[in-house]
Parts: C-alpha cells; structure tokens; sequence
C-alpha cells in the first residue's frame, strides 16, 4: 500500500480497530494442532497439563501488543516445558513465532534486541539439552530459525513503518511550507501592487489638481495662464491613464511575464518637471555621478532613490504652503542620501503628512537595507532617506 500524505500515520494491512481478526487468526492456529489427528505421539498432547500448555498461548497472544516481551519469554518457557515433557506442540511454536514477530513490530530495536537475543540463544540451548537427555528430536535448529526470521521480519515492519511514516511526515511539512510560502507571496504581491498604484496615481492626481485650482482662479483674469494649467492637466492625465493601463497590464500577465520597467533616477528631470509646472518652485542638488557606468547605482537603489524624490515633491506639493523645495542627492561613502525638503510659512494643522505613500515608501527604502526619517524639521518639513549601495538581497522594492 502506498502512504497517503495527506494522512498523519502510515497505513496498516489491518485498521487499528479490526485487530481482533488477528487474534481470532491466531487463536485458531495455536489451538487447532492439539486437537488435530496427528500420526506422530510426540506432536499430541497426552495429559491435562499438556493440554493446559498448549490453550494458554491461544489467551496471551491477545495480550502481545501491550506486554510484548512478557508474552514472548512466557511463551518460550511454555514451549521449553512442553520439551521437557516430552512433547512438540506446534502451536506453542507458532505462538513464539507470532510473539517475536510483534515484539520486533513494536518495540524499537534497542528495546527489542536485548530481549530477543538471549531468549532465542536460551530456547536453542533448551532444546539442545532436552534433546541430549531424552533423545526428544526438538528440531531446535528449525525452531531457532523460525522465531529468529519472524523476529526480523517484524523489525523489517516496523522499520519499513517508521520509514513511511517519516515520508508523510516530510511531505506535510512541506506542504505547509508550500502553504505558508504562498501566503508570504501573496501579501508581498499585494505591498507591491498598492505601492506601484499609489507611486502611479499621486503624484499626478496631485497635479491634476493644484492645476485645476489654478485654472478655476486664473479663467477670467489671466486666460493664457489658465490655458497652460489645463495643458497640464490634459497631459498629466493622458500619463496617469498611461501608468494605470500599464499596471493592469502585469496584473493580468500570466505569472511568467517580464516584471513592469520601473523609473530610475534617469528620469529625475522629468519628475522635477512636472512639479515646476504645477507651481512649486523646485531646486535640485544631484551630487551624485552616474555617467560613468563605474559609478551607476544598483537598479533596486535607483528605483527606490526616484520614488524618495517622487514622494517627497508630491508631499511637497500637496502639503506645503510655501511652493518651493529642496532636493539633495549625494554618496556617502558606501550610501546614497536623499533629502527632500519644503519650507512652511507657517505650522500646518496636522504634524506631518499622512497616508499611504510614507507607509509604502518606508517598506521600499526598507526592502533594500535603508533607512527612512519624515517629519516636521526647523523651517519646515523634512523627508530623508539613506540607501546602502549593496542592496539587500530579495529585496521588492
């Protein structure tokens, strides 16, 4: 039979609770040659004693799962009696043997080997006696073998048992870490999708926006500036389309897919830009060398180092009263530090912005061994971010 790994115990010939059957078995085996018409005396019981000694295995064996070595040495000290009697009885001896086979079954080997050894030395030696002092033929060397094959074939059980219970066993583990696995993948997948939605959606909604504000104030009184806010805002939207088209697209690409291009610092200008169209005065200062190719950020640095950038100005943009901020890109020594910063005219009325985009921001700079610190600075607020150029490994950002 082949084990179910989606059980917890390797299957038996017999369920647990249909064991009787055996003992029934058992029973009748043992009992029937007393009674059987043997042409041989020495095979017959001829007495009530002899009588007695070859029932009593048919009533112990029962008791060969709970008590297996007192059944076995019982049933042996019943058998070398019936020797020196004077009598083979063949169901004695098939009750050691069915005895040896269910001690080695169910007890471990260095429980079972210090027990059976000497019982088996001790039952050929016995017979050897007997057969000296009365000229019985015990056929000792036939009986010694039988109980020792049972014996060994009863280990081979258990063995056999353990080993496929250990199978199952190993499967389930793996299964639950197949299982658990999963679930770590999924909720990655969800981080991501909701980071690269928000990283997708904010920045430009938030220009969307101040565009819109400014073109309702300015429609009237300055037309060619109200022209240029709904140029921007057409344009604004066209990307915005755009990047969520573009996420949908990897949510319904089979698993196998190439991964979605993510912006790098590449496209630093072009972030910077729109931010400046929207009416924040930006001034950037990029300390950082990237034409030559030694001197390149790793991908998982740059995307995250960009979406710092994109974070900050859009918090900048949407929070701050004062329409400028500062941004500063520098190596030190082995980290690259982002600082984004934006004057306030006065304190806001909430500490520090709030949302989503810091909590997913922190999870990217996080995902790469970085470190993150946002909140209110002297002179306005302050969002700051350092990136290990060795980026951790696995890392999503």
């Amino acid at each position: 039979m082949r084990p179910d790994p989606t059980t917890d115990t390797a299957p038996r010939l017999i369920p647990a609770g249909r064991a009787w059957v055996l003992d029934v078995v058992a029973a009748v085996l043992v009992i029937v040659p007393v009674f059987a018409p043997v042409p041989f005396p020495e095979l017959r019981a001829a007495n009530p004693l002899e009588y007695a000694i070859a029932i009593v295995p048919a009533v112990l064996l029962p008791l060969r799962r709970r008590l297996p070595r007192t059944v076995l040495l019982t049933c042996i000290a019943l058998y070398v009696t019936a020797l020196v009697l004077g009598v083979l009885l063949p169901g004695v001896a098939l009750s050691m043997v069915i005895a040896a086979y269910a001690m080695a079954d169910r007890l471990p080997r260095r429980e079972a080997a210090p027990v059976a050894i000497p019982a088996v030395v001790g039952l050929v030696a016995a017979s050897i006696v007997v057969e000296l002092t009365t000229g019985l033929d015990t056929r000792f060397l036939q009986v010694g073998l039988m109980v020792s094959l049972a014996g060994a074939l009863g280990d081979a059980a258990r063995s056999r048992r353990a080993y496929v219970e250990a199978v199952i066993e190993r499967a389930r583990r793996a299964e639950q870490t197949r299982e658990a696995e999963a679930r770590r993948r999924v909720t990655e997948e969800r981080l991501r999708i909701a980071r690269d939605l928000h990283d997708a959606v904010a920045h430009r909604i938030s220009v969307i926006s101040l565009n819109a504000g400014v073109e309702t104030s300015t429609l009237e009184t300055r037309p060619e500036r109200a022209r240029e806010a709904l140029s921007t805002i057409r344009t604004a939207s066209r990307d915005v389309l755009g990047e969520i088209g573009s996420l949908l697209a990897v949510l319904r690409a089979p698993e196998e897919a190439a991964p979605r291009e993510q912006p790098g610092l590449a496209r630093l200008d072009d972030i910077v830009e729109s931010v400046r169209v929207a009416g924040c005065d930006v001034v950037v200062r990029d300390e950082l060398a990237r034409d030559d190719p030694a001197d390149a950020l790793p991908l998982s640095v740059d995307i995250v180092a960009y979406r710092v950038v994109q974070e900050g100005l859009t918090n900048a943009l949407k929070h701050g009263t004062a329409r400028r901020a500062h941004v500063l890109l520098r190596r030190d020594h082995d980290e690259v530090e982002i600082v984004i910063t934006n004057p306030l005219d006065h304190a806001p009325a909430t500490a520090s912005p709030s949302g989503f985009g810091l909590v997913g921001l922190r999870e990217r700079v996080e995902s790469v061994g970085g470190h993150l610190d946002a909140g209110l600075a002297p002179g306005g607020y302050r969002l700051a971010a350092r990136l290990p150029l060795a980026a951790a490994p696995g890392g999503t950002p």
